[in-house]
C-alpha cells in the first residue's frame, strides 16, 4: 500500500515539476522575443538616430552659404532703398514710347528691391515683361516675372520648367494665397470623344458649366493640363491613347516628302460669331454650311481653335502661333486644316476675334450682330503638307487626316501677346514611320 501512494506521488511531483518547467520555458520564450523586438528597435532608432544627424550636419553645412546669400539680398535691398537709382531709371525710360521686355523686368526687379511686392507699379512692371515675352527667346525673363508675381500674392501660375529640380509647384505666397493649382480628378473616358462632338479639347462637360448637385463624379471632365501634374508628359496616366498611341500629334514637318495627288478646297462661309475660352485655347463654334473638300469628298467645318506657339514645327521650328480648323464627314471621321501664324503684321481677322474673345474661362459667348468668316484666315494659297494623326489634346483620338498649309499668316506681336494662354501646346511627337506627303 505504501509503495503504490509512492508511486503517486512520486508522479504528480513529476507532473509538477514537468508543469512548472514548461511555465519557466513559456516565460524565457517571450523574453527572449522581447529582447530581439527591443534589440530590433534600438537598431532601427541607432539608424534613425544616424540618418538624422546626417541631415542636421548636412543642413549645417548649407547654413553659411545660405547666410551669406541673404546677407547679399539685404545688402542690395538698402543700397537701393532710397530710391534714387529707381527714380534716375523711371526718368530715363520716360523718353521711351515702349519698353521692351528685358527693360521691363529690370524696371520690376529695381521696384521689387525698392518698394516690394505689395507695391502696384511692381506687379504691373512685372505683368507687362511677362504678357511682352515669348517662350522661346524670353524664357528666363517670363520664369522671373512669374516668380516675382507669385511671390507677391498674384494669381498667376508658375510653368514647371521655371521651377528648380525636385519642386513642383511655388510655395504660399507672403499674403497667404496660394499659387493657382489644380489636382487631377480621375475619371473613365472613351477614347472615342472627339474634338468635334465636345469642343477643341476633348471636354464631356461644357465648358465654362460647373456639374449639376447630384451628379455622379464620372459624368464630369477628367482634368489634364498643359503643365504639371497632369501636363502631356502625364496624359497617358488618364487617357490611355495619349501614352501608348502610335499615330500622335504634332509632328516636325521634315523631308524627304511623299508627294501627293490629293487635292484641298476650303469653302467656308460668313456666320454668327460664336466664341469661348474653354480654359485651354479660344475657340470659335461654327454654324452649317462652312465645307473643306478634300478630293472632292465634304468634311463641315465644326470649330476651330489657336494654339501658342504652333504646335507642329517646320524643320524643328515653331511658329507663334497656329489655328486649327477641325472638319467632321458623314462617318464621324476628322479632318484638321492647320494654318501657321508666323510674327508680322497686325491681321484683321484676329483683331476682331480678340476684340469679342473672354479672357478667363466661361460659357460660350454669341456676339450680337457680329459675324466672322473663317476664311478670313486662310492664305491665298493652299499648298499644304498632309499626315495621319491625332488630336492633339486628350483624349488623343487617333484617325485624324492633318493639312499644314505651307504659306503662313501674319499675326501682330502684340496681339499674340493678347491672347489669354501663355502656353497651351502640345510637344511634337514621334511619326513612328509614318510617311509626310505634300502638295
Amino acid at each position: 500500500m505504501k509503495r503504490i501512494i509512492f508511486e503517486i506521488l512520486l508522479v504528480l511531483g513529476l507532473g509538477g515539476a514537468g508543469a512548472f518547467g514548461f511555465v519557466t520555458f513559456q516565460k524565457e520564450k517571450a523574453s527572449t522575443t522581447q529582447l530581439a523586438q527591443l534589440t530590433e528597435q534600438t537598431e532601427g532608432s541607432g539608424k534613425k538616430l544616424e540618418e538624422l544627424t546626417a541631415e542636421l550636419e548636412k543642413a549645417q553645412k548649407e547654413v553659411p552659404p545660405l547666410q551669406s546669400k541673404a546677407l547679399q539680398l539685404e545688402a542690395l535691398r538698402e543700397a537701393l532703398v532710397n530710391g534714387e537709382a529707381l527714380r534716375d531709371l523711371e526718368a530715363a525710360y520716360k523718353k521711351e514710347k515702349t519698353l521692351s521686355p528685358e527693360r521691363l523686368a529690370g524696371l520690376g526687379a529695381l521696384r521689387l528691391l525698392t518698394k516690394g511686392g505689395d507695391d502696384p507699379a511692381t506687379v504691373e512692371a512685372f505683368q507687362k515683361a511677362l504678357n511682352a515675352s515669348d517662350w522661346g527667346s524670353r524664357r528666363n525673363l517670363i520664369c522671373a516675372s512669374q516668380k516675382a508675381l507669385a511671390s507677391a500674392g498674384q494669381d498667376v501660375k508658375v510653368l514647371s520648367e521655371c521651377l528648380p529640380t525636385g519642386v513642383s509647384k511655388m510655395p504660399l505666397a507672403d499674403e497667404g494665397k496660394a499659387v493657382k493649382s489644380e489636382k487631377p480628378v480621375k475619371v473613365e473616358k472613351s477614347d472615342k470623344d472627339s474634338h468635334a462632338d465636345k469642343d477643341a479639347h476633348g471636354d464631356q462637360a461644357k465648358d465654362g458649366e460647373d456639374s449639376k448637385p447630384g451628379e455622379k463624379d464620372a459624368k464630369k471632365a477628367p482634368h489634364w493640363d498643359y503643365e504639371g501634374e497632369m501636363g502631356p508628359e502625364n496624359w497617358g496616366k488618364e487617357f490611355a491613347m495619349c501614352g501608348r498611341g502610335r499615330s500622335q500629334s504634332p509632328v516636325d514637318i521634315r523631308t524627304p516628302f511623299e508627294k501627293t495627288k490629293a487635292s484641298v478646297v476650303a469653302a467656308y462661309q460668313n456666320g454668327p460669331l460664336r466664341i469661348i475660352n474653354n480654359g485651354h485655347t479660344i475657340q470659335v463654334n461654327v454654324a452649317e454650311g462652312s465645307k473643306l473638300r478634300v478630293d472632292s469628298l465634304p468634311y463641315d467645318l465644326v470649330q476651330f481653335h489657336f494654339h501658342r506657339p504652333s504646335e507642329e514645327l517646320v524643320d524643328g521650328k515653331p511658329q507663334a502661333m497656329v489655328v486649327h480648323f477641325v472638319h467632321k464627314n458623314k462617318e464621324g471621321k476628322l479632318a484638321v486644316l492647320g494654318v501657321l501664324l508666323k510674327e508680322g503684321n497686325e491681321n484683321p481677322g484676329i483683331k476682331q476675334l480678340w476684340e469679342h474673345a473672354p479672357k478667363k474661362k466661361g460659357p460660350e459667348v454669341a456676339v450680337d450682330g457680329v459675324k466672322f468668316n473663317p476664311a478670313n484666315l486662310l492664305p491665298r494659297e493652299m499648298e499644304f503638307w498632309s499626315y495621319d494623326g491625332s488630336l492633339t489634346t486628350p483624349p488623343c483620338t487617333e484617325g485624324v487626316k492633318f493639312f499644314i498649309l505651307k504659306t503662313p499668316v501674319n499675326i501682330s506681336r502684340e496681339q499674340v501677346e493678347q491672347f489669354p494662354f501663355k502656353k497651351n501646346a502640345r510637344p511634337v511627337q514621334p511619326l513612328n514611320n509614318r510617311q509626310i506627303s505634300a502638295s
